[in-house]
């Protein structure tokens, strides 16, 4: 056995163990409760932001002295989405009955497909018709569903109306932008604006996730996905190599984004943005929910939505994010986990999620809701954006793809190697099926 897999098997014991903890410290009520009453409890874990805190809330209101929900709260302030995706799994493989329900970014559902309940035989033709049909996919493994979709995500790109309006040709840009204007003319504009004093275009190109979400994005639009039907990996290609040409050369040529892209996450992107009068960025709708505490009222009254660029010639995409519900098959409380999920799934829950938190609805009512829509009529914008949504790969094995691709084209942005030896060596790797301990 290598270093590196000894290196692995330790940090995923830690991780685990952490996970234990947490379940046993973070929520201390519930282990001596059902012995002393009738009241069930079962336990959720996923980040857990105000508005699923009111949503479970509001659940165990209705359920009171029956059924109660107490959450393990793994956040995206502690724990990093690989770091979240090891403790699940890990935790998951000791067989451990003490999580119920847990949430799974949608790319997972196939790793974590042999831990979880199909769902099927619990929900009617109608409840499963009621889902859109772009988050209903993501959660079927071998034509089983084995998860259902708590919101979707799409990414976009957010950007400073006060300082595009500070142009005379504003309304050719503002219409450029909001049908989704090539990168060609979107590097044109960088030049127009002070880097130093307005970084242009902040995206999120650490070695993680999402990263890998811009690199797919610019592989769709030339109609060339990073793995094909039959599984086959299509990085070292022309469109692979034109695609993360761009994402280098918007750092290291054109200057439209700051070096300092190369290590930022969602929220260290966000705070970026925020703190050097950013213009654009690279992010999700829940970027101006309520719990970004780097987005005041101020900023956020600047903000408008735009589809991501393409390129000249071929048609805009946007990858979609989003986090998925399985029931743990070690659970011991199928009929009352069941109750929570058409719960998480009800028009009631779905409103509040995305009225408190900014996450998109999975059910189909609330998008032909005339009142809801007249109520929220960006909700017109993202059903546009879902008609050229494009999903990352569904392979059990796309943890390991990921995690080698990120780090090559990371290291790729960061100059420290060419993109033909990013793409080449990645392919490589994931080709032996080398294992990548970050």
């Amino acid at each position: 056995m290598n270093i590196e897999k000894i290196f692995y098997i330790i940090l995923s014991t830690v991780l685990v163990t952490v996970f234990i903890l947490f379940t046993f410290i973070f929520s201390p009520n519930q282990f001596n409760s059902e012995n002393s009453s009738k009241q069930k409890t079962i336990y959720f874990v996923d980040h857990i932001s105000s508005a699923h805190q009111k949503v479970i809330d509001l659940f165990n209101e209705k359920n009171k002295g029956s059924l109660r929900v107490e959450t393990i709260n793994l956040s995206f302030d502690k724990f990093s989405t690989n770091e979240r995706k090891e403790l699940l799994a890990r935790y998951l493989r000791s067989k451990n009955n003490r999580i119920d329900i847990f949430s799974v970014d949608q790319i997972w559902v196939p790793r974590f497909a042999r831990w979880g309940v199909p769902i099927q035989q619990f929900l009617d033709s109608t409840e499963i018709n009621s889902i859109i049909p772009n988050a209903l996919e993501t959660c079927y493994y071998k034509d089983s569903l084995v998860a259902v979709p708590l919101y979707i995500d799409i990414a976009l790109m957010f950007y400073r109306d006060d300082l595009l309006r500070k142009f005379s040709d504003y309304p050719e840009l503002k219409k450029q932008l909001d049908e989704s204007i090539t990168w060609e003319k979107f590097i044109e504009l960088s030049k127009r604006f002070n880097i130093n004093t307005n970084p242009f275009y902040i995206f999120q190109a650490d070695d993680y996730e999402g990263l890998i979400c811009s690199f797919t994005e610019l592989m769709a639009n030339q109609n060339n996905p990073v793995v094909d039907a039959n599984g086959n990996l299509k990085l070292d290609t022309p469109e692979g190599k034109k695609s993360l040409q761009l994402l280098v050369d918007l750092v290291n040529k054109y200057n439209a984004s700051p070096k300092s892209v190369t290590y930022l996450k969602e929220n260290e992107s966000y705070n970026l943005f925020a703190k050097d009068n950013g213009v654009f960025i690279r992010s999700w709708p829940s970027m101006i929910d309520n719990d970004n505490e780097f987005m005041n009222d101020e900023m956020k009254s600047n903000l408008r939505m735009a589809p991501m660029p393409h390129f000249t010639g071929s048609k805009p995409g946007s990858v979609y994010g989003g986090w998925n519900l399985m029931i743990s098959k070690f659970s011991e409380r199928i009929p009352e986990v069941i109750k929570f999920t058409k719960f998480l799934l009800s028009e009631e829950s779905q409103k509040i999620m995305y009225e408190e938190g900014g996450y998109l609805p999975t059910t189909k009512t609330l998008y032909e809701d005339e009142e809801f829509i007249k109520k929220h009529p960006e909700l017109e914008f993202f059903k546009t954006l879902y008609k050229t949504g494009v999903h990352r790969p569904f392979l059990e094995s796309y943890t390991n793809v990921s995690d080698i691709l990120s780090f090559y084209l990371n290291k790729a942005i960061k100059k420290e190697i060419s993109v033909d030896e990013a793409l080449k060596e990645a392919t490589k790797k994931i080709n032996d099926k080398a294992i990548l301990v970050k």
